[in-house]
């Protein structure tokens, strides 16, 4: 009997039972193994701006308010190294952390599974995809009262075309309706269930695409799409790895603030900092902003205290010293550096010596002595570069050159520190306001230079966030004021800089 679908003129159509989901699960799928990286390791455990790139991308979910539950699917033989990072970083939404399957679909069956029955919102992430923001989260999450299936995706830059088997091309889509696919992709528990239960009867059966599952074996249900990002790369290839770590770099532009004053100083009351460049300049302004907020601060400097930053036994000293007063040193920070302007083919070997010395092999001094004490506190060493690290330049070529080494010795040192819990960090200035500066390069136009105090300030913030193997970059922001530099003493005088005592 066939059955009668009529609908009276006078009925109600039926309206769907309001979505009403139990818990919001993030799947982190982290199957892949490497191949195409040439790793002995799969990808996801690959180091990026100082952590495991499954670490950044679990730290995104973890801290999100709108996720529950987060479960991870490894790659086989790889779990505990997984479970590992998961405990170290104390993850708090982590529930399982279980074996992936051979395959993109066997992986998903699986994490079904271990998302048990009932209403749940379920969210698919690549877990080499560590920049996904926080934002895209959120309106995943959010169109899923709406749509029972959710991707993410950004417009295509490229033009696509379509070819045949001997590379000819067929067709050229229009660009404008093309997009390319991102994750997470989002969606209502019994969708996703459904769709893969009826593509168990296929037995030509092959997903890399979640989304695509439902598009094909429930082509009646509108699949949602929001805006991705750029940023949110899938680290596939070499370049990839070199890529999400500028983005990273740039992602970390500014730290956290606090705030208000009680806030920094809950942060700060009763930690020791040790300042190698602090008799004025940003060094001088971290030191004041730190002791305003209850920090023991202990400045060293050529000029205030005699302390040489490129000779091992003055570095010793002055850590000696902090020690000695508070029983404890939280926050090593290294402003020291000097600039000297010239050709290098005309430069004395005496200058190079010095620049040497001071640009690179005191921050080298300075992070070995720092390591025992920095250990005990879980600490950070905090660097400064130059915007000229990123390009050499002339007249300054040792100067630059020198700016440039302190980057990748911050990176390798966040690498090397990780196992003991100490970070590193650079911060970036654009160019600064400071006597040093002014002394190298003449009166400048105030509204192109930053002050001080707000390097000094972001230089706080860093000190007391969690952030470990990044350079952060401090610019000005519009209309703020710069304020008159505060000449240094006599003893200072005769160094070029950029903002930072001789040390």
């Amino acid at each position: 009997m066939t059955q009668d679908h009529t609908t009276a003129p006078d009925a109600t159509p039926e309206t769907p039972a309001p979505w009403r989901p139990s818990r919001t699960v993030a799947v982190v799928l982290a199957g892949g193994t490497g191949t195409r990286l040439g790793l002995g390791i799969p990808k996801q455990l690959l180091k990026i701006a100082g952590k495991p790139i499954i670490e950044h991308t679990l730290a995104v979910f973890d801290a999100a308010p709108e996720i529950d539950e987060i479960i991870v699917l490894m790659a086989t033989g790889h779990v505990a190294d997984a479970q590992q990072i998961v405990d170290k970083a104390g993850f708090r939404k982590v529930s399982k952390v279980i074996e992936g399957g051979d395959t993109r679909n066997a992986t998903t069956r699986i994490a079904l599974d271990a998302v048990g029955e009932g209403d749940v919102n379920i969210l698919f992430h690549d877990a080499v995809r560590p920049l996904v923001s926080a934002r895209i989260v959120r309106e995943c999450i959010n169109a899923l009262w709406t749509y029972a299936a959710v991707d993410v995706a950004i417009p295509s830059a490229d033009t696509i075309i379509q070819v045949d088997e001997n590379e000819c091309i067929t067709d050229i889509p229009v660009r404008a309706t093309l997009r390319r696919g991102q994750t997470p992709q989002a969606f209502r528990s019994g969708t996703i269930r459904e769709a893969y239960r009826r593509a168990e009867g296929d037995p030509n059966f092959a997903a890399t695409d979640d989304c695509g599952v439902v598009l094909r074996y429930l082509p009646g249900t509108p699949i949602k799409v929001i805006d991705g990002s750029d940023e949110n790369i899938k680290v596939t290839h070499p370049v990839d790895v070199h890529l999400a770590d500028k983005l990273f770099q740039l992602a970390a532009a500014q730290a956290p603030r606090l705030t208000d004053h009680r806030s920094y100083t809950e942060e700060l009351a009763g930690r020791t900092i040790v300042i190698f460049g602090g008799s004025y300049g940003i060094g001088h302004d971290l030191a004041e902003l730190a002791r305003r907020y209850g920090a023991q601060v202990f400045p060293f400097s050529r000029s205030s205290t005699g302390t040489h930053v490129e000779r091992a036994g003055d570095v010793e000293a002055a850590l000696k010293t902090a020690f000695e007063a508070t029983g404890r040193i939280d926050h090593v920070v290294v402003t020291a550096g000097i600039l000297e302007k010239g050709s290098l083919a005309e430069m004395d070997q005496e200058t190079m010596d010095r620049v040497l010395q001071v640009n690179f092999v005191g921050p080298v001094i300075a992070a070995r002595q720092s390591l025992p004490y920095l250990q005990q506190t879980k600490g950070q060493l905090l660097l400064y570069t130059s915007s000229s690290y990123t390009r050499g330049r002339a007249q300054y070529a040792l100067y630059s050159s020198t700016k440039a080494a302190l980057v990748n010795l911050t990176q390798a040192l966040a690498d090397e520190w990780a196992e003991f819990g100490v970070r590193v960090n650079c911060i970036n200035p654009e160019r600064t306001a400071t006597p040093m500066r002014t002394k190298a390069f003449g009166e400048e136009p105030e509204h192109t230079l930053l002050a001080a105090e707000t390097v000094a300030q972001s230089s706080l913030d860093v000190l007391i966030s969690d952030l470990t193997g990044q350079v952060i970059d401090v610019r000005r922001a519009p209309g703020e004021p710069v304020p008159v530099p505060a000449q240094p003493t006599a003893a200072g005088q005769g160094r070029l800089g950029t903002g930072v005592d001789a040390g």
